[in-house]
């Protein structure tokens, strides 16, 4: 049994979420609200759930985690790293932003997948995410070509500690040079690690690796607390990137 949460009821310490069955899954109910999701990203706790099921809150164990240095680049990835950064310095028919459309990046990333249906991103999950964003916690890194949103990615900055939550694509490699995006951005801005949550074999071809929860926290608690990240301006892009 898992605890259910109303709308006044705090988060159980992560240690109780389950080991078998759904491991770690540690609680359900409560809302989407900008307050609940801050408090539950803030101990390392997120929402997982599928249509028809109440909200479900995870804490993962271990954790699928990417750290900023040790993105994995290709060398196709580099290629079209460049073509895009010349375009964004020249003709401008290829541009990366952040947060020039939040809620499109979102529907984007909920919309059916040339392998299968849309994700568990529903209508309450782009309206509680919206919500964070309005508050400057959540944001979006986009690739637009000819004024087209063709790739991005999206998910919640807290501090010094970034999570990411999904990422589309509608042009070959559009996901994976809106991460390069967001990788160069918060390693500007001294963000060593970004949180995947679950583990899988995409991630890991892009160089993250599981670490225990205990990990996890340890890097969670001290980097939770640093001041936010004030402006998501576009930066020169993948400056130093090869």
């Amino acid at each position: 049994m898992i605890p259910w949460l109303e709308s006044s009821t705090p988060f159980p310490d992560v240690s109780q979420a389950l080991t078998v069955d759904a491991p770690g899954l540690l609680a359900a109910g409560a809302d989407l609200s900008p307050q609940r999701l801050l408090a539950a990203y803030r101990r390392g706790i997120f929402p997982w759930f599928s249509k028809g099921q109440p909200i479900l809150w995870w804490s993962t164990d271990p954790r699928m985690v990417l750290m900023t240095a040790n993105l994995r680049v290709s060398n196709s990835l580099k290629k079209a790293m460049r073509k895009v950064a010349n375009s964004a310095r020249g003709d401008g028919r290829w541009q990366l932003r952040f947060d020039s459309d939040f809620e499109a990046v979102m529907r984007a990333c909920a919309a059916p997948r040339k392998e299968g249906p849309g994700t568990w991103i529903s209508d309450e999950i782009i309206a509680g995410y919206t919500g964070l964003h309005r508050l400057g916690y959540a944001h979006s890194s986009e690739l637009w070509f000819d004024g087209e949103l063709v790739g991005g990615a999206y998910g919640v900055s807290i501090g010094r500690m970034f999570y990411g939550e999904s990422m589309f694509a509608r042009v070959t490699d559009g996901s994976k040079i809106a991460l390069a995006y967001l990788v160069h951005f918060l390693k500007s801005h001294d963000v060593s690690m970004i949180d995947c949550q679950q583990e899988t074999t995409h991630l890991a071809s892009l160089g993250a690796v599981p670490i225990s929860r205990a990990q996890f926290l340890t890097h969670l608690h001290a980097n939770i607390d640093h001041p936010q990240i004030k402006s998501w301006e576009a930066t020169a892009p993948f400056a130093s990137a090869p």
